[in-house]
């Protein structure tokens, strides 16, 4: 084979990497993107999961004061709406508290959490949703402890 045949073949190559590349990159940008947008997508439903249940507790600690200077340890359920509530807004979480049968406090968050690569497909943020609950004292006489 010459000199000249071997640099038309050669020739004939020229330019597949740019066009393999061209198919490749956007496919590893898309699946970088879901690994770590779909990672901070868990961690903001951790988070959402965790605040809806600090709220939840927060609230179930409002005990009826009232109630308790009479010697029943119970809790106020208006008392501990406002408190989860007011729990929910020094984290700056939007959500939801609702007394459920008179005795179970329930709270539900929302998340919006922003995107870092798959705004590159058009999807800006991540909403995400979380809950917790906590159950109300009601009607329990205090006393000696065990």
């Amino acid at each position: 084979m010459s000199t000249r045949q071997r640099l038309r073949r050669a020739g004939t190559e020229r330019g597949a990497i740019s066009v393999f590349l061209a198919v490749l990159v956007p496919g590893l940008l898309l699946i970088i993107g879901l690994a770590v947008d779909g990672g901070a997508k868990v961690a903001a439903t951790q988070r959402a999961n965790a605040v809806a249940d600090e709220a939840a507790r927060a609230g179930g600690q409002a005990l009826d004061v009232a109630a308790a200077l009479a010697g029943q340890v119970q809790v106020d359920p208006a008392a501990a709406v406002a408190a989860a509530q007011d729990y929910l807004g020094r984290t700056g979480v939007q959500g939801t508290v609702t007394v459920v049968d008179g005795d179970t406090l329930q709270v539900t968050t929302t998340i919006t959490e922003p995107t870092t690569f798959l705004g590159l497909v058009g999807i800006s943020a991540l909403t995400v949703e979380g809950s917790g609950t906590a159950d109300l004292i009601t009607d329990q006489t205090g006393g000696a402890g065990p």
